[in-house]
This record gives structure tokens, C-alpha cells and sequence, in this order.
């Protein structure tokens, strides 16, 4: 909590390669901590949020997150991990999420391809890059360099969110170190701070957006109706009007 972070999340993961899984309630808070911490440097408390993240392998995943399911909207944001192309088109076109999450621990199995991205994009969902992998292992930091950099190409560094899915202390990274790492993922250094500060917080939005809202009013001005009679009178007759 000393980093400079004022929100945090924390995650439960559902992966159904491990043993089929139902969504469940998230832990409460008050459980997890008495009292709050004090964020750095201000005297508000830090802020916690829910997380719920879904490995998919197979379609039929995806049936859990289209549920009505009243476990779902307790969660503050909602993830899913696609593991195949196909899992990724339906992810960004289709399910209510707020984050699709990139692996970042082997070469991916597929090439990003420019539609889903920008459907994914219109819709305000963001895209994940984890860091802490390509601080522990080498290997690990080649494949999240080189699957960021594929994704780049195509989103062009918008709706980017880099996190951390830190399990210890230690592998947690301020927020300037992370932007900094974000560079080498092929941000620019705007985007690489927006990845930790502005799409962090869009997301939340997104994910309060889907809790809450039914619909969605667009308003469009209509263009001034030029007057008739000045479509139909001679140019004479309309200076003498006006004079």
C-alpha cells in the first residue's frame, strides 16, 4: 500500500481445467481487513475492489458469464482469459466484460486480427497485459514483450491496462516503474501512463456501467430545417421581405 496505488483489486479466478467451478459470492472485505489502509501520502483509504477472471478453453465457458447469475453482479469488474481465437472474437464482440486478459507466459496460438480488436474497443472494454511475469522469468519476459508488441500493432496503444497479478508483496512495482515497463511493451510514454492510470479507472466505470445501467440514451441535434418560404421566393421578392 505504500507504492503510490489508491485502488486495488482482488481476484478470483475460475478455471475449468483445474475442476468445474461455480461463481460465488467474493470475500468480504471486512473479513480480509479490520481497518482499511491509509493511502501514501493523503488521508483517504485505499480502495478494494472485486475481481472476477474466467479462463475459457471451450464455448461452453462462456455460457457462465451469460448466465443471470446474481453472484456475477457483485463482482466490480469482470475478466476472461480466452485461449483460442475463436474465445477471443466472442470475447470482444459479444460477452458483457470489462477486461479480455492476454497471455503473457507462451507464445500465443493465435494473431490478433484487426475487427474484434476495434468492436472490443468501441465497446469500452480494455485489454490486460500482466507484468509480473516478465520480472520473474526470462522466458516468460520475452513472450509478454513480443504477444504486447502484436497486440500493439493492432490497437495502436488505446483501452490498454497493464496490472500486476502479483501473489506476494516483492513483486508488486510502483506506478512510474510500471509505465516505464509499458515502453518496452510499445506504448508511448502518454499510453503507458494511461495503462496504469486513466484506462484503470475506465474500467471501473465500464464495470459500474454494467451493473447498473438498462439502456442507453443517445441524443443526436437535429440540423435547422431551411424555412420554405425562403426555399420557394424569388431573390427579389425575399430582399424586399427582409427589408
Amino acid at each position: 500500500f505504500s507504492v503510490g496505488y489508491s485502488a486495488v483489486a482482488l481476484n478470483h479466478v475460475i478455471d475449468f481445467k483445474e475442476k468445474k467451478q461455480e461463481i460465488v459470492k467474493p470475500v468480504s472485505l471486512s473479513e480480509l481487513f479490520p481497518s482499511l489502509p491509509i493511502v501514501q501520502g493523503t488521508s483517504k483509504r485505499i480502495k478494494v475492489l472485486t475481481r472476477l477472471t474466467l479462463v475459457v478453453s471451450d464455448p461452453s465457458h462462456c455460457n457462465l458469464l451469460r448466465s443471470t447469475s446474481a453472484n456475477i453482479r457483485l463482482f466490480d469488474i469482470i475478466a476472461v482469459f480466452p485461449k483460442t481465437e475463436k474465445l477471443f472474437h466472442i470475447a470482444c464482440t459479444t460477452l458483457d466484460v470489462d477486461l479480455v486478459c492476454i497471455n503473457v507466459t507462451e507464445k500465443l496460438p493465435f494473431y490478433f486480427r484487426r475487427p474484434p480488436v476495434n468492436m472490443a474497443i468501441d465497446r469500452g472494454i480494455c485489454f490486460e497485459l500482466l507484468y509480473v511475469p516478465a520480472i520473474k522469468d526470462s522466458t516468460m519476459r520475452r513472450y509478454t514483450v513480443s504477444n504486447a508488441l502484436s497486440l500493439m500493432q493492432i490497437c495502436k496503444g488505446k483501452n490498454i491496462v497493464i496490472s500486476s497479478a502479483a501473489e506476494r508483496p516483492l513483486e508488486l512495482r510502483g506506478p512510474y516503474d510500471v509505465a516505464n515497463l509499458g515502453l518496452l511493451f510499445g506504448l508511448s510514454e502518454s499510453e503507458a501512463k494511461a495503462a496504469v492510470s486513466t484506462n484503470c479507472r475506465a474500467t471501473i466505470l465500464h464495470g459500474e456501467t454494467r451493473k447498473s445501467a438498462c439502456g442507453v440514451v443517445y441524443t443526436v441535434k437535429k440540423p435547422r430545417k431551411v424555412d420554405e418560404e425562403e426555399t420557394t421566393l424569388p431573390a427579389f421578392k425575399k430582399a424586399k421581405t427582409q427589408a
